[in-house]
């Protein structure tokens, strides 16, 4: 502040001076614009932790919601059979749907086939045909 009350009018200030003091502020602007990036980017990333812990929170209760339906599953068994013949039918049938989900998984995962970036490749050959006529030239 102090230093723009001693400067010079405009008009009266050299070519160089003028540079400088451009440099000066083109500087201080970046400096700025880069502490509000930060800002902003420290604003959104709080934002985005909250929202993963409660999608976390709710995995969880889903999960502790789905152990809840299996125990209601083998109580209800238990109605008709004895408790422990209830637990083992429940649990056989969570294991056969375990497996047939593997499989399935199994399947699709022989069946993918990783990403190839064609375009790159054939751009980084031609890129290499050119150079190598440009050498032979």
């Amino acid at each position: 502040m102090i230093e723009e009350v001693n400067k010079k009018p405009a008009a009266e200030r050299s070519v160089g001076e003028l540079v400088a003091d451009l440099t000066d502020e083109v500087k201080r602007l970046v400096r700025d614009e880069i502490r509000l990036a930060v800002f902003e980017m420290q604003r959104k990333g709080k934002k985005m932790g909250f929202g993963a812990g409660l999608f976390g929170a709710a995995g969880l209760f889903a999960f502790l919601g789905a152990g809840t339906l299996v125990a209601a599953a083998v109580l209800a068994l238990a109605l008709v059979l004895p408790g422990w013949l209830a637990a083992v039918i429940v649990a056989v049938a969570l294991f056969v749907v375990a497996g047939i989900a593997a499989l399935i998984g199994k399947k699709e995962v022989s069946q993918a086939v990783p990403p190839v970036p064609e375009e790159a490749i054939t751009g980084v050959r031609e890129d290499v045909d050119t150079v190598k006529q440009g050498v032979r030239a």
